[in-house]
């Protein structure tokens, strides 16, 4: 991977890809845990807006700009993220990037294409409502980030975003668009000596905004349980605590733990448990999320509410076994090898690895292949992974979310 810094702090990353496909775009550290009460849905709101018109184009014209090559535009927007790509033809990759920063830094938020854009979000607010599959997750964010920015959903709430303004959005991207928290990437077959030469003529132009405000960082609160009344014909269920942030050196350990415990693999632990053995679910999963300065795991499964009490019994016993037995080197050995395919398939993926990419580099300066980091896989012992187990899978700091 090749980088530069340009003298307004924006960092550029490369990674040369021989491909007819080139991807690129910028990445912001900023997300929805960076709004005031107020803004609940803003920086979900912006990324829309961004599509909506700049100094020198219409809505129709940023999309054209892609379309009309067979490019693709998109967007993203997380607790701590923001992004906007594009995937074109390598011939138009300078197009793609001054698309890119026209997009970003001279976005105009026209009041009437907000208020249109308003019905859009509310719709995609109500569709993901309509999920409680996807909504489980959000309310439990918020049982276990109770009273942090953390704790909000990404989307917002229909009283917030309905009072949107051009100036609100603008001052929000002026304070919390900051150059030196800023990742434009790139893949493809293109010298990156050109993509200095165009990041110095479409990126290096913007003036310096550095950063002069700290997040807070989540305050550990005691565990609870919540049911939720929801018109769903299952139970859903959630439980979870925290765990690692990105910067632990516990986290590649808890990545692998996780993905015994209830990752993509038909024979996860709690897949079998749960569904291969007695057909009790159709989906159990577990999840871990790391942050900057916190993280968190979780267990979700949905059953027929008659077996929920059955379906809990079986998740706790996983955790208390991963706490109290050790794994074998034959089963270590075999997880592994599993993790490594999955690595190796992911990264087939172009645009999730580029994406993947450009968070790591945003928040830890480097960007490892997936080589690098299963070589410090392989160093995790059986005792490193239980205890690992007994920190994070301590049942008095559990937390439960149950739809009924």
């Amino acid at each position: 991977m090749d980088s530069f810094v340009l003298p307004n702090g924006i960092r550029i990353i490369h990674q040369p890809v021989a491909s007819d496909v080139a991807y690129c775009g910028l990445m912001v550290n900023t997300g929805s845990r960076d709004e005031a009460e107020s803004e609940f849905g803003m920086a979900h709101f912006i990324e829309h807006a961004m599509f909506k018109g700049t100094k020198k184009r219409s809505p129709r014209q940023i999309i054209d700009r892609m379309e009309n090559i067979g490019g693709e535009l998109n967007a993203y927007t997380t607790k701590e993220e923001t992004a906007v790509y594009c995937a074109m033809l390598t011939p138009y990759f300078e197009r793609g990037m001054e698309l890119m920063a026209d997009m970003v830094f001279d976005s105009v938020f026209p009041q009437a294409e907000l208020d249109k854009e308003l019905t859009v979000v509310l719709e995609e607010i109500d569709t993901y409502n309509d999920s409680p599959s996807e909504l489980i997750y959000d309310d439990f964010e918020a049982v276990i980030y109770d009273g942090h920015a953390l704790g909000h959903p990404i989307l917002g709430f229909a009283e917030t975003i309905g009072h949107f303004q051009t100036e609100a959005l603008q001052k929000f991207v002026d304070s919390k668009y900051n150059t030196d928290e800023m990742v434009f990437f790139s893949q493809g077959n293109i010298p990156f000596e050109k993509i200095i030469r165009w990041s110095e003529k479409y990126l290096a132009c913007i003036p310096a905004r550095r950063r002069t405000f700290r997040r807070s960082v989540p305050a550990v609160i005691p565990a609870r349980k919540a049911v939720f009344s929801k018109d769903t014909h299952q139970t859903h269920f959630m439980c979870g605590s925290r765990a690692y942030d990105l910067h632990h050196p516990k986290r590649l350990g808890m990545y692998l733990l996780n993905n015994i415990l209830g990752g993509p693999g038909m024979n996860s632990l709690l897949n079998l448990s749960l569904r291969e053995r007695l057909g009790l679910v159709y989906t159990v999963e577990s999840t871990y999320t790391p942050l900057s300065d916190t993280g968190f795991w979780t267990v979700y499964f949905g059953c027929d509410t008659a077996q929920q009490d059955r379906c809990e019994r079986l998740v706790y016993n996983e955790l208390r076994r991963l706490c109290d037995k050790l794994l074998s080197e034959v089963a270590l050995r075999k997880y592994k090898q599993q993790l490594r395919g999955q690595m190796a398939i992911a990264a087939e993926n172009r645009e999730s690895n580029v994406l993947g990419m450009a968070k790591s580099f945003l928040h830890l300066g480097y960007a490892a292949t997936w080589q690098e980091t299963y070589k410090q896989v392989e160093q995790i012992s059986a005792m490193e992974l239980q205890e690992i187990a007994n920190e994070v899978f301590d049942e008095k700091n559990i937390s439960v979310l149950t739809y009924e």
